[in-house]
């Protein structure tokens, strides 16, 4: 009767370890899915600003048509990237998303070095006012980036320590990529100076 108690707890105790490791990979991976659902909130304040400062720097920058065509075909790739991104979280998605981000920044970096040339766009209140929302989602955007990637490496440091490594292959939980900057020039900062 005895050996029968024991091995009923023993079983309890590994169910209930079971369990408990399975849950913890669950919360972690809703972890840093919710982490990308910040990136996506401040990605698409980003995307609603865009089109509002092209509309106020087109009646200055008449000239620079090219320009802005550009910053909308960046800002319309990267959305539609970002929604593809978003229906299947994995790697080859956010290192998509990583890139057309980069190439979005890019371009309003141009923009923003063309404006320095127009003294009364950079005078303008509104432009002045878009400038400083976009320089504050910038910034925004960057902690979640960062919350994002801290939320990946404590899942993926999760899903490789044993006991998890087990459960976490069995029920087929695998590696989170992050979010990283692919080449150096994406490195450097979009510049907001009016």
């Amino acid at each position: 009767m005895q050996t029968l108690i024991i091995s009923l707890v023993i079983i309890a105790v590994v169910v209930f370890t079971l369990v408990s490791i399975y849950n913890g990979l669950v919360t972690l991976r809703n972890r840093y899915k919710n982490a990308f659902s910040q990136i996506d909130v401040q990605l698409k304040r980003r995307y609603d600003l865009i089109p509002n400062l092209v509309e106020t720097a087109k009646a200055y920058m008449k000239h620079e048509k090219d320009t802005l065509e550009a910053v909308i075909s960046a800002r319309n790739r990267a959305v539609e990237v970002n929604r593809g991104t978003n229906a299947n979280l994995n790697a080859e998605g956010i290192k998509q998303l990583g890139g057309a981000e980069a190439a979005l920044s890019q371009s309003l970096g141009k923009l923003f070095a063309l404006s320095e040339n127009y003294p009364d766009l950079k005078a303008n209140q509104n432009m002045m006012q878009l400038s400083e929302e976009l320089s504050s989602t910038e910034n925004k955007i960057s902690f979640a980036r960062q919350a994002f990637n801290d939320s990946v490496t404590v899942y993926n440091t999760a899903i490789e320590k044993f006991p998890n490594n087990m459960l976490a292959s069995f029920f087929r939980f695998s590696a989170a990529a992050l979010l990283e900057i692919q080449n150096e020039q994406e490195r450097e900062a979009v510049r907001v100076s009016f």
